[in-house]
């Protein structure tokens, strides 16, 4: 009996061409039911021990199945209607079949909450998923060119990295447990008995690290993003012995490619294998559900797959649900490894980086996640976000305006700048509190975003504000309280309507425009209320403080205090609108609170638009109103007009 035979039968063999040599020991303990119990202890203590992470990202984790095929499981249809079962019982909720099945695109779409794509073409290793004829933007960041090989905007290209081979060619313990198996029925008949036993501990030996297509997938990172993804390529139910096994469900069980997308959408999904937002696991070892990968600095936050200009101090850190063996890989070399749940580490030179996480299992280390690359380039002056420069729009501009008394030595915090159209007519009134952690910052940074809007018609108001730390929360928003106050009482006297004042900002101001509309005994102390004000928009907000200690400098780290400064803890039905923006690479944990915001803000029927930008950071989406074409400001003009 050929053995290629008893691996269908199971469900464990991949097409031949795909498979390549494996690195696993040619040494490896025999697969005996003592060794299975050994592995079953394992995986069971790896779910004991499994926790859960918070939302980092402003992702959310779809497991996939690529390059599934059906000609080989009887009828297209009936193998279609497998597939699709199998990936409800495994939780899997994207599915590309190979391209070599016939009419691939009739089972495009949702079905039972699944997505199905266009085929997946494969050779060598190689895959590319065709163009949709879709609209999709390519990835661009502040002057850096895309590198991805012969890709189209709405097309993908990548590399299979991982898969599961057990043939008679295997010097692998399970491939050796296999030709055991096949000496004779006897035998065989005992390892469908621990099979069917340990499924996930069988696979869990299977699980085998394909040095050859790493390493080259290694080598082609350096010339260009090519993202890297895992196969699913079970073969037909065979019978044997009588025994009959689901291929599709087992192996979806085992190996995933994992796709960050904001939805379960075919453009939202193309565009996430497009970007490299991807992991690979095998999670049949453990759930890897929370993974996190990527770079951060003063700029913003990039996920796996994006490229991210080494500004200052480049950290480029990774977050798992298990503790495990994680190794840092710079264009294939390994520069760090740690055990834990989170690494953390400097960046000193620009590449390729990617994270590996491996697990012991019966006394073994198996390869657990794969992430993909986050690329650092060298900043050069032509990619660092600059404002518009254009002054020259028909607006009159007061500076120096004071709006509250105070401290001598706070005089310059307690004034603004007035930017006013010339055609001053009952104009909206757009309150801007610019951010920079309630502790740097000032409205002398923003004369070309008050031109930007008050070109459109709108009369913008910049005002300063006391810093922390040496000024604590709530001085700072108690400033904007009094700048609101001031805007009621002379803002008519200069063409604006009082009953279109709307109050905004970015990140720390974020937070205080929100908290100011928000908390009503902020305005009661001016005899007015959160009634008097139109709309609310928050870039970038914080919205939250009472998770962790951050910013402590400034709030403290009283539970109640911090509760009580987080404009979520304030929320009522009677509220003004919301225009709630963030952006693809802002600080962690901005965009999941912007989500998490606005969902409360929606539950007590509060109107908000939520506002998302694609290839921004934290300090290029607000540097970017200042631009004409800017998608974030015109959605902001949308909502003041």
């Amino acid at each position: 009996m050929r053995i290629a035979s008893l691996c269908f039968c199971i469900g464990l063999a991949f097409r031949a061409g795909m498979a390549a040599e494996q690195s696993a020991p040619t040494t490896a303990p025999a697969i005996t039911p003592e060794r299975l119990q050994e592995v079953h202890q394992d995986l069971m203590r790896f779910r004991r021990e499994r926790r859960p992470l918070p939302d980092l990202w402003v992702f959310e984790d779809f497991r996939a199945a690529l390059a599934v095929p059906t000609e080989a499981s009887g009828t297209i249809q009936n193998a279609r209607q497998q597939v699709l079962t199998a990936a409800k019982k495994a939780g899997v909720r994207v599915v590309m079949f190979a391209n070599h099945e016939s009419k691939p695109d009739e089972w495009r779409g949702l079905r039972d909450d699944i997505l199905f794509i266009s085929a997946l073409e494969t050779t060598n290793g190689d895959l590319r998923l065709p163009a949709s004829g879709t609209d999709q933007k390519a990835l661009s960041f502040l002057g850096l060119k895309d590198k991805r090989p012969e890709v189209s905007p709405a097309g993908f290209s990548g590399i299979e990295i991982s898969s599961l081979s057990a043939d008679e060619n295997s010097n692998t313990g399970f491939g050796r447990f296999l030709k055991e198996a096949a000496a004779s029925p006897d035998s065989w008949q005992k390892a469908l008995e621990q099979f069917r036993k340990y499924p996930e501990e069988m696979f869990a030996l299977a699980a085998e690290y394909r040095a050859d297509a790493v390493a080259r997938w290694d080598d082609m990172a350096q010339k260009g993003s090519l993202t890297g993804i895992a196969s699913s390529h079970p073969f037909r139910i065979n019978r044997l012995n009588e025994a009959s096994l689901d291929p599709y469900e087992i192996s979806f069980r085992h190996l995933s490619t994992h796709i960050l997308a904001r939805e379960l959408t075919e453009p939202e999904i193309r565009q996430a294998l497009l970007e490299g937002h991807i992991y690979v696991s095998h999670d049949s070892l453990c759930d890897p559900t929370g993974f996190a990968f990527g770079a951060h600095n003063n700029l913003g936050t990039f996920p796996m797959g994006d490229r991210a200009l080494m500004w200052e101090k480049t950290q480029v850190t990774a977050f798992t649900p298990l503790a495990a063996k994680l190794k840092l890989f710079h264009n294939g070399t390994l520069v760090y490894q740690t055990n834990g749940t989170n690494l953390s580490f400097t960046a000193k030179a620009p590449g390729a980086y990617r994270l590996e996480a491996w697990l012991t299992v019966g006394g073994e280390d198996r390869p657990w996640i794969y992430s993909n690359p986050v690329y650092l380039e060298k900043p050069g002056w032509s990619a660092l976000p600059w404002p518009s420069m254009d002054l020259s729009a028909p607006v009159d501009v007061t500076n120096n305006l004071t709006y509250a008394d105070g401290k001598p030595e706070d005089a310059n915090k307690h004034k603004l700048d007035l930017y006013l159209p010339r055609a001053k007519n009952l104009a909206p009134v757009f309150i801007f509190f610019h951010g920079g952690a309630w502790r740097t910052g000032d409205r002398g940074l923003y004369p070309a975003l008050g031109y930007r809007f008050a070109k459109e018609g709108i009369i913008t108001v910049v005002p300063s504000y006391r810093l922390g730390p040496k000024n604590k929360h709530p001085a700072q928003v108690e400033d904007a309280a009094a700048a609101f106050a001031w805007t009621i009482q002379h803002i008519a006297a200069v063409g604006g309507d009082t009953n279109r004042i709307y109050v905004g900002g970015h990140s720390a101001g974020g937070h205080m425009a929100a908290l100011l509309a928000l908390d009503a005994h902020l305005l009661a102390a001016h005899k007015l209320s959160p009634k008097n004000i139109h709309g609310v928009i928050s870039l970038s907000g914080v919205f939250d403080l009472d998770i962790g200690e951050s910013q402590a400098a400034v709030f403290g780290r009283d539970p109640s205090f911090r509760k009580n400064a987080s404009p979520i803890n304030h929320i009522t039905s009677s509220a003004p609108p919301f225009l709630v923006a963030y952006c693809q690479w802002d600080y962690v944990p901005l965009g999941a609170q912007a989500l998490r915001f606005s969902k409360a803000l929606q539950e007590v029927g509060v109107p908000v638009k939520l506002h998302f930008t694609p290839h921004e950071n934290h300090i290029s989406e607000v540097i970017a109103l200042t631009h004409d074409d800017d998608p974030t400001a015109k959605a902001l003009l949308h909502f003041l007009q």
